[in-house]
């Protein structure tokens, strides 16, 4: 079965990081088991660099540079034209146009009003929560004896 395709906003890497336990570390889970191909771009991967590297966040150095190593050589690449429509905060667009560019699933974000129905281009917006259900139920489960 070919890997659904998705976007990740920073605040739900970073909280799959920060914490294994809960849904932001099941879908860090499923990136890493191949069953999540993570799009990003240049834009992307600069800003989860930027937030991993964040003394506050206190994730170790050399942990943060493998995390995004994986992430840029297991995920996609996208060349995706600049958004065309505003958004509340502009560091936001490179998600939205690599998630329409990319055909993604969704763009899984915990922050859903950083992305405006009016604006989103079609491009689906899923809490982490929305994307883990979406999961359970589109993948057959293994039949027990």
């Amino acid at each position: 079965m070919p890997a659904y395709r998705i976007v990740l906003d920073t605040n739900v890497l970073v909280s799959g990081l920060l914490s294994e336990q809960g849904t932001p570390g099941r879908i860090f889970d499923l990136l890493l088991s191949g069953d999540l191909l993570l799009l990003h771009d240049p834009r992307i991967l600069a800003e989860y660099s930027e937030v991993i590297g964040r003394p506050e966040l206190a994730i170790d150095r050399g942990h943060g540079r493998e995390i995004l190593r994986f992430l840029a050589e297991s995920g996609e690449s996208i060349d995706a034209p600049p958004w065309p429509r505003a958004l509340p905060d502009p560091d936001d667009e490179p998600f939205l146009a690599v998630a329409h560019a990319g055909n993604s699933l969704a763009l899984v974000t915990g922050n859903p009003r950083h992305y405006p129905a009016a604006v989103r281009g079609g491009v689906r917006i899923w809490s982490p929560r929305e994307l883990v259900d979406w999961l359970r139920q589109a993948t057959p489960q293994a039949e027990g004896p």
